[in-house]
């Protein structure tokens, strides 16, 4: 089975208790938008559903800015990036 790493920041890390991990892919290619769901029905109640919902996403240190045109092969490193602020 196909297998993508996973790298949680800031809100994520701190919702799933991880820095990364490895997911295998239910089945491929993935649609990286499926991706949140996947991850979420793997730590529900951890408050990971609402940090994806505002969150952007990078797949091999490239921004995805449509989301919705890029599927997962396996092999991939997905970042998720929470919202940040600055001041």
């Amino acid at each position: 089975m196909a297998q993508v790493t996973v790298l949680y920041f800031a809100g994520a890390s701190t919702a799933t208790g991880r820095y990364e991990e490895t997911v295998t892919l239910p089945t491929t290619p993935f649609p990286l938008l499926s991706l949140a769901c996947h991850l979420n029905s793997l730590h529900p109640g951890t408050g990971l559903d609402k940090v994806l919902a505002t969150s952007r996403w990078s797949v091999d240190a490239v921004m995805v800015y449509e989301p919705e045109t890029c599927h997962l092969k396996g092999g991939e490193e997905v970042a998720v990036i929470p919202p940040v602020s600055g001041g």
